[in-house]
């Protein structure tokens, strides 16, 4: 599958069959993660692989209870740290929260690649998150990941044009385009 291909297939998945993940294909989703870009590729980022069912339960308690996400074998907590990131980053500050961005970006389309499916998880309470996996108090938990195989098949099928903004309402070439 291209990138391209896995562009137009990616979906948040919120049902999950009820299947491991090969170790195979899960060392592919990590290289996946680790050769992503970062600023001055300080890559201030590290990833906890959840597969523990306890921890799982425990972080969908933190996550305002979606148990949905119990379906998923495997929970990625994505965790940027300010103070290594590049310092110069837009309105950001630092690039810590980018960064593990597209690197979660990685994982989402080589998981496409993989017949997986991933949701980003953004609704959780930090603090205890970190508490629970031990996550150092530099750290920032970014946010977190849902990943396994679709229960629906309909999910392998590219998305349509149908519910995306026109490409002229997205882009315009030199300049933002002024009303009227």
């Amino acid at each position: 599958m291209d990138v391209y291909e896995a562009i137009r297939r990616r979906r948040s998945v919120r049902a999950y069959l009820p299947k491991p993940i090969p170790d195979d294909v899960m060392e592919r989703l990590k290289q996946a993660i680790r050769f992503a870009p970062s600023a001055c590729n300080y890559q201030p980022w590290h990833f906890i692989i959840v597969k523990d069912a306890h921890l799982r339960e425990e972080i969908v308690r933190q996550s305002h209870k979606q148990k949905w996400m119990l379906d998923a074998p495997v929970f990625v907590v994505a965790c940027g740290f300010p103070l290594q990131a590049y310092k110069a980053m837009g309105g950001y500050g630092n690039s810590a929260d980018v960064d593990v961005a597209i690197a979660l970006d990685h994982l989402t389309l080589a998981a496409v690649s993989e017949g997986l499916g991933t949701c980003w998880i953004g609704a959780f309470d930090e603090a205890s998150v970190k508490n629970l996996l031990g996550i150092p108090a530099q750290a920032k938990v970014v946010a977190m990941m849902t990943l396994g195989y679709p229960a629906s098949p309909n999910l392998n099928h590219p998305l349509d044009e149908a519910g995306r903004k026109p490409a002229g309402e997205v882009f315009s070439v030199d300049r933002y385009p002024t009303e009227g």
